[in-house]
């Protein structure tokens, strides 16, 4: 057998494990942004809030603003550098909101905690060198 016809799942892997990671956890960030969105716009169709039209704005917001880390998770799957930066933004910006959340109390605690975790988890898996070495070749 040459190296010409090897089988390609011989070679190191194209996308490492970090970068899965990384670029799932941006997808689920995405994916739980964009659903709030959805449930806001609906929501604020099928309710008699008084305040109508300012939660179908605040529901289009989120859901376009979901839409980002989509494309992003998507982008570090097909190796596209541009997607690390939005994805790092996003897993940042869990950050300040699990503080606000664990300053809440109650069952909000633990909700914050797990959006910490997944944030910290996005980050390090992003920034890691197998990742960058992946999008931006050795350097």
């Amino acid at each position: 057998m040459t190296a010409e016809s090897a089988p390609a799942t011989a070679t190191a892997p194209d996308r490492p494990v970090p970068l899965l990671v990384g670029a799932g956890i941006t997808a689920l960030e995405g994916a739980a942004m964009a659903g709030w969105g959805v449930y806001d716009l609906i929501s604020g169709f099928l309710g008699s809030d008084a305040a109508f039209g300012r939660t179908e704005m605040g529901g289009i917001v989120l859901l376009l603003m979901g839409l980002l880390p989509l494309l992003a998770g998507r982008a570090l799957l097909r190796r596209q550098k541009w997607g690390r930066s939005p994805a790092v933004l996003t897993n940042s910006i869990c950050l300040p909101v699990a503080y606000y959340m664990w300053q809440s109390g109650g069952g909000m605690v633990a909700v914050g905690a797990a959006i910490a975790v997944l944030g910290l988890a996005g980050i390090v898996s992003l920034l890691n060198p197998k990742v960058t070495a992946v999008l931006y070749g050795e350097q």
